[in-house]
């Protein structure tokens, strides 16, 4: 007889991605928090769980661990939109000066 792999699909209760709803971005369901944000304030904040959760108070460490459980298991494909998300805002950057560099530029015209 063969060897029968089981494959589970694994389902994410907390986690929805609708269209319209920030950009189709994995969120938190019944919110407009982006699995995105919670894995932002985990791995590059080191913020704990519970930190997470005194920063959302919305939400439950069910709905956070569900959130860092699907960013894990799609980490390279999410790490890749943040990426690209990334170059995209500092392409906008490049074409639009903030208010700040507009007046220093006129001040530097002075001198």
């Amino acid at each position: 007889m063969a060897n029968c792999a089981t494959v589970k699909k694994i389902r994410y209760p907390y986690v929805v991605r609708k269209k319209g709803v920030r950009g189709g971005a994995p969120v938190i369901e019944g919110t407009s928090i982006q699995v995105m944000d919670i894995a932002v304030r985990y791995h590059l904040l080191q913020n704990s769980p519970d930190e997470i959760l005194a920063a959302y108070p919305n939400l439950t460490l069910s709905q956070i661990y569900d959130a860092l459980s699907y960013y894990y298991d799609h980490k390279e494909e999410m790490d890749k939109e943040w990426k690209d998300s990334l170059e995209r805002l500092d392409e906008i950057r490049k074409m639009h000066k903030s208010v700040l560099e507009k007046k220093l530029g006129k001040v530097k015209d002075l001198y």
